[in-house]
């Protein structure tokens, strides 16, 4: 059975050097890796994928049924949630499915879907994030307005809008990446199909789409970005005029979460899609892709959890809601 799909594989970059068109890409990932080495990871990526589900999922369930929670931070914390769970269900089922599967190809098609499915929820929580440091500011330097400034109407209009231009930047990033033929070795060196990787592995010259993703990642990390350093030098120069110091702490507590989200977050996609092609390399990227694949939606809800009281509380009701539901059904 190996050594049919080894010259499978073999015969199929035989091909590409003679011409033939890509129609199917190979997925390396851990490939090199010992099965003692393939075994742990799996293990290790199977319950921070399970963490990850199970505290997003509770995050999701308590700002949309608690009504405790009905502010807009806690509206937002719930769609940054979902875009989470869809983010890493893109990349890592299919990441332990090849951990332990000797079949390690993907169809053209299916590297397209799931590249298009990474930028779109990418992209919608880097505006996401910007929009929920604008409600920070907006809540603490303008309390007083902040129920009619931030209202539901509002909130919803800022999450669509999030949405909107992450599926459609989606497309013109999947369009970017896939626009030339591919007909060179058609092995990707990740655990699933990262742009770079496979911008590289076309046959015409790179550079335009190489160029028009950095420029589009200039625009799509950079003005966020400017949003949430503005809303936070704001916010900052809000706190160092109160005379409080205990007022200080409290306020600033409230946005240290997203603030740590935001750097992780922001760290890691820039790393990967801003940085020059030199730079990159499987030793390199694969760090990255795992740090904002599985460890950043696994890290959100811990974060947002363990540093916020009302958090904690909501959580503690749900589960003692299930614990009570389930010991009445027995």
């Amino acid at each position: 059975m190996t050594g049919k799909h080894g010259c499978s594989q073999r015969s199929k970059t035989v091909d590409l050097r003679n011409g033939s068109t890509v129609t199917e890409f190979i997925l390396v990932g851990f490939e090199q890796s010992s099965s003692s080495t393939r075994a742990l990871i799996f293990a290790l990526f199977s319950a921070l994928y399970s963490l990850a589900m199970a505290m997003n999922g509770l995050i999701i369930f308590i700002t949309w049924t608690d009504p405790r929670l009905n502010s807009p931070m806690y509206f937002f914390l719930g769609h940054l949630s979902f875009l989470d769970v869809c983010f890493i269900t893109t990349t890592i089922p299919q990441m332990l499915i090849h951990l332990v599967a000797k079949n390690h190809i993907v169809s053209f098609v299916s590297c397209s879907t799931q590249m298009y499915l990474v930028f779109s929820m990418g992209v919608a929580e880097c505006i996401l994030l910007a929009f929920m440091a604008y409600d920070r500011y907006v809540a603490i330097c303008h309390p007083l307005s902040y129920a009619q400034i931030m209202s539901r109407q509002v909130c919803v209009k800022l999450v669509s809008t999030a949405w909107f231009f992450g599926l459609i930047n989606g497309i013109l990033l999947d369009y970017m990446t896939f626009r030339g033929p591919f007909c060179r070795d058609n092995h990707i060196e990740n655990f699933f199909c990262e742009a770079p990787i496979v911008i590289a592995l076309s046959c015409g010259d790179p550079q335009f789409s190489l160029t028009t993703i950095f420029a589009d990642a200039i625009v799509v990390l950079l003005s966020p970005m400017v949003l949430i350093v503005i809303s936070y030098a704001r916010i900052l120069a809000s706190i160092l005029g109160r005379a409080s110091s205990s007022g200080r702490g409290k306020t600033f507590s409230t946005c240290a979460s997203h603030l740590t989200v935001v750097i992780f977050f922001y760290t890691s996609a820039m790393f990967s899609y801003m940085n020059p092609r030199s730079t990159h390399g499987p030793d390199k990227d694969k760090p990255f892709s795992l740090l904002y694949a599985i460890i950043i939606p696994m890290c959100n809800p811990i974060i947002y959890s363990f540093r916020n009281k009302e958090m904690k509380r909501a959580m503690v009701r749900a589960l003692g809601r299930t614990s009570l539901a389930q010991s009445k059904s027995v």
